[in-house]
């Protein structure tokens, strides 16, 4: 068993609050951490505040070595670290071992951009009241963060917070899940044997008091928060003038037209639709298949949907396992019987085992059904049909969320029909809107969220522009 103090400015620490955490799929415990509370989290913003200057002012070369000196060390502790965030999390091995690779992948472009960070040299004397002048803007930390992470990547969505930080400059507190703790503790060992500033980074299960001040405290300058739109949102006008940035998921959508290659939009929808239980902010959702190819494409599905192997998540050879929790499991089967008895048709799956939950295709459905309208977040996707082009971008659009689409499309006019008209934040041709690498731009629009991460677009959002305008004839 793990038992894992937690991280208070440079020190580990025990709290009078323990943390029990358990592996969902057989509810045995994996370990022992601590909630911090006001008390710690005050002493965690004092450190952060006193060293806040020293961030600000280490070298490019320095952060370079204390962010590669991380991605090293998570990649020697490979196979450990996936063990412990697949048995807390119950997220099958071979997602888990993807995710530390990410994890590291991170850390490698964030010592990268902070040898790059945005500065801009532009000339003054466009107008004659600014002749004989120039002008520099540069960009400098924001100040103190405070990082919200959920428990479906509790590593790399808590890395994509702490990384772009410390190439910015800035300190940090990251806040786990409560049901996800123990890996992020983990990183906080390999950073504290790094010369990261003791205070630049506090990692804090919290209580809910504690929780609430990292979303209002005036001291905090910026909020990162990861997670559902009803927490999202209620943080943002909860915020006062601090900066927020916000990631709240959706209900991916894919359109599959009759000149693809079937065979490819399958196998890459089987593990859009089902990776981690359809835990993942892009999972794919809702799935828009032209009448053409409608049957072919169901009969190829099902068929690869039969062969997904359930078991342990700590098994290399699972590919289902449980949910997060019965309680999540438990919403899923009532939205999916709930559809059900509105007219939806089950083509497999539907049956829950405690917090597992199989596999499940629907078809026959409709918009206001809360399996198409709202983010199911679980092992459940939607397929229609469509006649038209416009007419399934139209579907996909049909949505309260908007973060990102997959179009399986060999036609240019409809890639780029699709780029100019779906409402999302991104746009992923002969892929699933599940794709994603980490240096790229990611985030939504409408219920999806607001500003975007991505390690260059999350430095950007922790600095603020300062401009400097001097005179030339000395």
């Amino acid at each position: 068993m793990i038992d894992n103090k937690i991280y208070i400015a440079g020190e580990f620490v025990t709290t009078d609050q323990k943390l029990q955490v358990f592996n969902p799929y057989d509810d045995l415990l994996v370990g022992e951490t601590y909630l911090a509370s006001s008390k710690e989290l005050e002493k965690a913003i004092n450190k952060a505040l006193l060293i806040k200057d020293e961030m600000r002012d280490l070298s490019s070369y320095k952060k370079y070595h204390i962010l590669m000196d991380i991605a090293n060390a998570i990649q020697e502790d490979k196979d450990r670290l996936a063990l412990i965030l697949a048995k807390e999390a119950g997220k099958p091995l071979k997602y888990a071992l993807g995710e530390i690779d990410r994890a590291a992948q991170v850390f490698v472009v964030a010592a990268e951009e902070s040898k790059r960070l945005p500065k801009e040299y532009f000339s003054v004397d466009w107008t004659p009241a600014g002749e004989n002048k120039e002008g520099m803007v540069k960009y400098f930390p924001i100040g103190l963060i405070a990082g919200i992470a959920p428990f479906n990547f509790p590593l790399n969505l808590a890395i994509h917070k702490i990384a772009p930080a410390i190439a910015a400059g800035n300190p940090i507190i990251l806040k786990p899940a409560r049901s996800t703790p123990l890996v992020v503790l983990e990183l906080a060992k390999i950073i504290d044997k790094t010369e990261l500033p003791k205070g630049a980074l506090s990692v804090l299960p919290m209580d809910r008091e504690a929780g609430n001040q990292l979303v209002t405290d005036e001291r905090i300058k910026m909020l990162s928060f990861t997670g559902s739109p009803a927490v999202g949102w209620k943080m943002k006008a909860n915020a006062g003038k601090k900066k927020v940035a916000l990631e709240l998921g959706g209900n991916a959508g894919v359109v599959i037209a009759n000149n693809t290659d079937i065979d490819l939009a399958v196998q890459k929808c089987l593990v859009g639709s089902f990776a981690y239980s359809g835990q993942v902010c892009i999972h794919v959702q809702r799935m828009y298949v032209h009448e053409n190819i409608f049957d072919t494409f169901v009969d190829k599905f099902i068929e690869k949907v039969k062969k997904l192997k359930f078991g342990a998540p700590e098994s290399i050879s699972t590919d289902i396992s449980a949910m997060i929790d019965e309680e999540n499991a438990i919403r899923v089967e009532d939205w999916v019987n709930e559809a059900v008895e509105n007219g939806a048709r089950i083509l497999f799956g539907g049956k829950r085992n405690k917090a597992c939950f199989e596999p499940t295709v629907l078809t026959n459905t409709n918009q206001q059904m809360k399996v198409c309208a709202l983010e199911i977040f679980g092992p459940v996707v939607v397929i229609e049909k469509y006649s038209n082009f416009t007419n399934a971008v139209s579907m996909i659009n049909n949505s309260e969320f908007g973060l990102q689409a997959g179009v399986f499309t060999n036609s240019i006019n409809e890639m780029n029909q699709a780029f100019a008209e779906l409402e999302v934040g991104g746009v992923v041709i002969n892929d699933v809107p599940t794709f994603r690498v980490d240096h790229m731009p990611y985030g939504g629009i409408k219920n999806s969220g607001f500003g975007r991460e991505g390690v260059k677009y999350s430095i950007h959002e922790m600095m603020e522009p300062k401009l400097m305008v001097k005179n030339t004839n000395y």
